[in-house]
């Protein structure tokens, strides 16, 4: 950015299919073939809806540009005003020009991709929540007379949930994803700081934060999980 109710892992289809016993994917022979299968499908419907959603802003933007990129100043989020808090809903999809949504696409196309790949709608929430958290606190606390749109609001709830729900939930595989998504776009994090005129850095911080947050409510099964095995069975009633 130059700027849906949060669901614990135990609402997450994705996850309960994966614990269940696959009937008919797997045989005796191959244990791990239906889980194999599972994760292909996810991977594959990640990439598809990722593909769409980077479609959607690149039609969009044609859309702006026909009417002289008059809809990014209509429907961006305006500070405090009440007729910009439409923006909540649809600044992430609108951008300052092609060069804005050009230099957003590539993290949009690998960051969303690693969030929905782990499981689809448990992705889709993280999406949602971080979606609200950026836009409401970008309302709440942007500049004065500015107008603030762009899917980068997303690009850093998607980092920082991916860099923390391994750690949140204790998952090995996805504390590796996170570490290797930190070193590779850690750099960005910078951005949640005041700089650069007319970058949203209210936009990134809010952001960031929303993907804090979505990361510790969709661990939330794993937590009580942990928690359950620390202090063991409760003593039955005599």
């Amino acid at each position: 950015m130059t700027g849906g109710t949060p669901l614990g892992a135990s609402f997450d289809p994705d996850r309960i299919a994966a614990l269940r016993p696959q009937q008919g994917g797997t045989s005796p022979g191959r244990p791990g073939a239906g889980r194999f299968a599972a994760t292909r499908r996810t991977w594959s419907q990640a990439g598809v809806v990722t593909l769409a959603f980077v479609l959607v802003l690149y039609l969009i933007e044609l859309v702006d540009a026909m009417i002289d990129f008059s809809i990014d100043r209509t429907l961006g989020i305006e500070p405090r005003e009440f007729e910009g808090l439409d923006g909540i809903a649809f600044a992430p999809l609108l951008h300052h020009g092609w060069d804005h949504l050009i230099g957003n696409t590539l993290p949009v196309l690998i960051l969303f991709f690693l969030t929905l790949a782990t499981g689809i709608r448990r992705g889709l929430a993280a999406t949602g929540i971080v979606w609200i958290v950026a836009g409401v606190g970008t309302w709440l606390t942007g500049g004065e007379d500015t107008v603030h749109v762009g899917a980068s609001s997303l690009v850093f709830g998607w980092l920082t949930y991916l860099i923390c729900r391994g750690w949140f939930a204790r998952q090995p595989g996805q504390i590796v994803l996170g570490l290797v998504v930190l070193v590779l776009y850690g750099s960005l994090l910078w951005g949640v700081l005041p700089g650069q005129d007319g970058i949203s850095w209210q936009g990134h911080l809010f952001g960031a934060m929303g993907g804090l947050f979505a990361g510790w409510v969709l661990s939330s099964d794993e937590r009580r999980h942990r928690r359950q095995l620390r202090t063991g069975p409760l003593a039955p009633p005599r």
